[in-house]
Parts: C-alpha cells; sequence; structure tokens
C-alpha cells in the first residue's frame, strides 16, 4: 500500500511543459547551445550526469562581482526555458552567480521526474559548481521554490557550511499538502518537516497568505522549525504562483543577500538576523501544482 502510495503521489506531484519550452545542443566547440541565449548573456550551459543515470540541463548564469552563488531548484510547472528573465532580473539585482537546473524528465533533461531523482539531480549540479567553478558552501545560498523545497531541503541538511537557504512557497510534505496530517508517514514525499531539523544555516521563508495550493501554514511551521531563522517574509494576499511580482518579493532577497555578506564578515552569534531593506522589483515564474487526483486515490 506504501509503495503505490508513493508512487502515486510522485506521479502527480510533477507537471513538465509538455513540450519543453526550449532545446540543447553541441556547438562545433563541443560546448552544450541552449537555444534563444546569445553569448553576451553570459550564461554557461552543462549536461551532467546523476547518480540516476539520466543527464540534466544546467544553466549558470555569470556576475563579474558576485559574492555568491544561488542555487536555484524551480516550481513544478516551469522549465529552465521559462526561468530566464527571471534570473537576468535576480542576477542584476541581487548581484549573485545563478546555478539552476532542470529535474529528470523536465525540458532537455532525460529521465523520469521523480522524489529521488530530484535528489540525484541536485547533488550533480552542487559537484559541477565545486568542480568547475570552485564554488565553496560558504559562498552557497540554495533556493527551493514550491517543489523544488525537496531537493534544497535534501541537499542543505547534509551541507554545514552553507551560507543560507530560501524557502518559497515550500512544502512541510508532499501528503500535507492534501491532508492536514500531525505525523510523518513513511511513504511520504518530500519531507521538508523533518530534515528542516538538520539544517545549520540562517533560512529565509517566503509564502504568500493566500496561498491556494500550498498553505500559508506550511511555510509558517518551517520557519518555526528553522534553527538560524531569519526575518521571514509573508506577502499579504499573495498566492502560489505570483509571488515575485509583489515589490516587497525583491527588496526582501536583497536584505538577506546584504545580511548573509555582512555574516560572511564578522560571524555573528545571534541567531535571529536582520539587516536593512532595499528596493526594486521582479517578475512572475511558473510553480507547484499537486492534483487534487491523489485524494480520490
Amino acid at each position: 500500500m506504501g509503495n503505490v502510495t508513493s508512487s502515486v503521489a510522485a506521479k502527480f506531484a510533477f507537471f513538465p511543459p509538455d513540450p519543453p519550452t526550449y532545446d540543447v545542443s553541441r556547438g562545433e566547440d563541443g560546448r552544450v547551445v541552449f537555444s534563444g541565449v546569445s553569448a553576451d548573456k553570459n550564461m554557461d550551459c552543462h549536461l551532467l550526469e546523476t547518480k540516476g543515470g539520466n543527464k540534466i540541463v544546467a544553466t549558470f548564469w555569470k556576475h563579474p562581482v558576485a559574492r555568491f552563488t544561488l542555487l536555484y531548484s524551480h516550481g513544478n510547472a516551469a522549465d529552465l526555458g521559462q526561468m530566464q528573465e527571471l534570473f537576468i532580473e535576480l542576477r542584476a539585482h541581487l548581484r549573485v552567480n545563478i546555478m539552476s537546473y532542470d529535474y529528470s524528465g523536465y525540458g532537455a533533461s532525460t529521465g523520469k521526474p521523480s522524489e529521488f531523482n530530484t535528489y540525484y539531480d541536485i547533488e550533480a549540479v552542487y559537484n559541477c559548481l565545486k568542480r568547475e567553478y570552485n564554488v565553496k558552501q560558504e559562498e552557497l545560498i540554495l533556493y527551493g521554490q514550491s517543489v523544488g523545497s525537496g531537493p534544497t531541503l535534501h541537499l542543505a541538511s547534509r551541507l554545514q557550511r552553507l551560507r543560507g537557504v530560501v524557502l518559497h512557497s515550500a512544502i512541510l510534505s508532499g501528503i500535507r499538502v492534501l491532508y492536514p496530517v500531525k505525523m510523518t508517514f513513511w511513504f511520504d514525499i518530500f519531507k521538508n518537516i523533518d530534515k528542516i531539523r538538520h539544517v545549520n544555516c540562517p533560512v529565509l521563508v517566503i509564502h504568500g497568505t493566500n496561498d491556494d495550493i500550498v498553505d500559508w501554514s506550511h511555510g509558517k511551521r518551517l520557519w518555526e522549525l528553522s534553527k538560524e531563522k531569519y526575518d521571514p517574509l509573508w506577502i499579504k494576499g499573495g498566492g502560489h504562483c505570483n509571488l515575485e511580482t509583489y515589490p516587497e518579493y525583491i527588496k526582501h532577497l536583497r536584505k538577506f543577500v546584504n545580511a548573509m555578506e555582512k555574516l560572511a564578515l564578522s560571524k555573528p552569534s545571534n541567531k535571529q538576523l536582520t539587516s536593512n531593506p532595499s528596493i526594486t522589483e521582479s517578475r512572475n515564474n511558473k510553480c507547484l501544482r499537486f492534483s487534487k487526483k491523489l485524494v480520490e486515490k
């Protein structure tokens, strides 16, 4: 029964765009070329082999004076082709490098999407950051949007020297999106409620108060369970897929990145971190939807 429930949950938890919104090819020099992105965008494209045997697409958006790299795990109904504008804006406004990737079965990545494949995917991307760009844990901020909070917390719970974590419309677990259960079942997926307890760096939680896909209570509980709580951002009236359209979204992200820069220099012991806000605005992107068909199964 547990295996059936887990496989059904995985089936209805993933909605890759069909058809994909981009493709990749090999240039004359052997490099991977991402369709529609010119050389002046300063982006590297990689094809990475995972422990699951899949080849996934990863993109590295370089900033000339970046202090940190943001490893971004996107939402459920998106692929990298739809995320380009957001990445370009975040890179400019936050002054960070951005590494993102498509899960197995998304975009031009091979294989099928599943919980454990997303874990293998983010591990392959992290290894690429270390190998190709010499990114250290102390220079890395993990960002997980919606279903992307699963692989984000999987990796964050295993790295002890991360600079920070951002959880955007995150889930407590797959089953908890559908049922307000009080305990964690072994067949559940993305058990973030358990993994957040093992994260040893500052955690910023962003959630909309009117989220009708993943209730606001998920974000609040993840924030409560965080060891190092950063000021959360509860966007009044925000839904599940539109938080980037609110001015306070990018303001608070810049505030967080600025605080991480100060933390890197001073290493304060205070667990409740704050800093001064700044301004600007970003754009919308796609995200998670859990099907109510899971309830009927």
